[in-house]
């Protein structure tokens, strides 16, 4: 889960939460609100701690040596 899709799910449960005052069917859109809104909070977290830890790892390789090897064919080779 991304960070613009935690922020989505606060956002939806925000709404649904504070913004609606309806009830369907027996669900009750206030408790949808806020366990969206915990998905949210918990995914932003979450998202936050592996880009954190993703920015800390620092890896240095040592330079590569290359070396050019030519193979002369008019030279005849020694006996």
């Amino acid at each position: 889960m991304g960070i613009g899709t935690s922020i989505f799910l606060i956002a939806v449960g925000a709404i649904l939460t504070f913004a609606l005052d309806a009830s369907i069917g027996g669900v009750n859109l206030d408790v949808v609100g806020w366990i969206l809104m915990a998905a949210g909070v918990l995914g932003l977290i979450m998202t936050t701690l592996v880009w954190g830890r993703r920015r800390e790892v620092v890896t240095t390789a040592e330079p590569v040596e290359y070396r050019r090897v030519e193979e002369r064919r008019d030279v005849t080779p020694p006996l």
